[in-house]
């Protein structure tokens, strides 16, 4: 490969590379402008789930509302980092604890990054096996409460359930599955999703599984996929 070769292919990768940052943050504004839209609208006595709140940038939206949040974060550093967070916040409440298609405990595997903080790595703790960005052999054993069970209660006291967001890298697919065949996303105002393709090359065919589902079955106003 002569050298100009080198230069047009190395130019290439980078406007590659831009193109992909561009995409991530304008999915990024689209994201956050619906949160805005959510956090206007909600009243008395909506109920509103961050799953996988970890250091609570969501749930502090939300604890500006007056709707009730629960925010579900297992990892115990970040957890005790919401605990101090939001001492004064009667509005929310707090539970230690993943969240699944039924109740479990499991290891959560920690994530790892060169910054090297809390809020850097723990963004990629997951309960999937194979995931990229994991120390594997470090990981702490986490109660997974049955969130489709936590949902129908609400919904049996009459509650609104108005806003669930979750990102719980990799354990989407059982979850979502779950809230869709016990019918439980009808019930839900809007559910936002962040899903993990990139992280876990091997569940594409399910992960493509669950997106056909979803746009078969939803309009994205009600249940989106494109969480960051």
């Amino acid at each position: 490969m002569s050298d100009e070769d080198l230069q047009i292919s190395e130019l290439e990768k980078k406007i590659g590379k831009l193109r992909r940052r561009s995409a991530k943050l304008q999915r990024a504004a689209r994201a956050y402008g619906v949160l805005d839209g959510v956090v206007a609208m909600l009243r008395p006595g909506d109920v509103v789930l961050d799953c996988g709140a970890n250091m609570g940038e969501i749930t502090a939206k939300l604890a500006e509302t007056p709707a009730t949040a629960h925010a579900f974060e297992p990892d115990p550093d970040c957890f005790a980092h919401l605990c101090d967070r939001f001492a004064g916040k009667p509005n929310v409440v707090l539970h230690n604890s993943a969240v699944g298609a039924r109740a479990d405990q499991l290891l959560l595997f920690r994530g790892v990054s060169g910054a090297g903080t809390l809020e850097a790595s723990s963004v990629k703790n997951t309960l999937i096996s194979g995931g990229r960005g994991v120390d594997e052999e470090n990981s702490v054993l986490v109660d997974v409460i049955d969130l489709p069970a936590f949902i129908s209660d609400l919904l049996g006291k009459g509650e609104r359930v108005a806003f669930v967001k979750i990102d719980i890298e990799g354990a989407e697919i059982d979850l979502v599955n779950k809230l869709h065949s016990d019918g439980l996303l009808d019930r839900i105002s809007l559910t936002v999703v962040e899903t993990h393709e990139k992280k876990f090359r091997h569940l594409a065919d399910a992960f493509a599984a669950l997106r056909k589902t979803v746009a078969e079955n939803y309009k994205p106003t009600h249940v989106n996929l494109e969480w960051i």
